[in-house]
């Protein structure tokens, strides 16, 4: 299959304005969605064809509260590592979407899957974990191609998100992942808009 233009420049908006959103409507998301969200997570590349993902959807209510004390608890100490305008900066800022957005999902890497019998990880074990962060983007291009929202909670500690959602010890904890319609759309990142840090374009090097 060829691509047109026209498909690049869709591509390329589609990129443009994936945003790590923050602030949530609470409208629930239709299951027919939803699964269309999981078939373009299961389309992400990966090491050997591991598809070392591990995605649970948190619906308990009891346990999105754990995880949203843990998420209290880890940004206070981030805020206490900054100091002056730095800190204020960072204590104006709206990090998660956990109280509004109406599917959350943890994502967990399987560092030792049966899948893939270890091909392409034996000198870099780490590419288990790309290939979950490469599903991870995925997912967020692909709900924003249904006008939904993605933002990714990473103020967590992995022990304590793995001994909440009770998972295997070879489960490694990649994010999670608030999902729902945006209260607003916006191309610019938040943090860009926010003044904390400016979009750069890296140069890419020549040796």
């Amino acid at each position: 299959m060829e691509f047109s233009s026209e498909d690049r420049a869709r591509l390329k908006a589609l990129m443009t304005w994936r945003r790590d959103v923050r602030h949530f409507r609470t409208d629930p998301l239709d299951p027919a969605l939803v699964a269309r969200l999981a078939e373009a997570m299961a389309l992400a590349p990966s090491v050997g064809n591991a598809r070392p993902w591990r995605v649970i959807r948190v619906e308990d209510p009891a346990v999105r509260t754990a995880i949203r004390d843990e998420f209290a608890r880890c940004t206070a100490a981030a805020e206490a590592a900054y100091a002056g305008a730095r800190r204020k900066e960072y204590a104006a800022l709206k990090l998660a979407g956990l109280d509004r957005a109406p599917l959350q999902l943890s994502i967990f890497c399987d560092t030792d899957p049966e899948e893939g019998h270890g091909l392409g990880r034996a000198t870099m074990p780490e590419t288990l974990m790309q290939s979950t962060a490469m599903a991870v983007y995925a997912l967020m291009l692909a709900a924003r191609a249904e006008n939904v929202g993605a933002g990714l909670v990473s103020i967590l500690s992995p022990d304590v998100m793995a001994r909440i959602l009770d998972v295997p010890p070879r489960w490694r904890f990649a994010t999670h992942v608030c999902l729902g319609y945006p209260e607003a759309v916006d191309d610019t990142p938040l943090l860009h808009r926010a003044g904390w840090q400016e979009n750069a374009e890296p140069e890419w090097e020549t040796r």
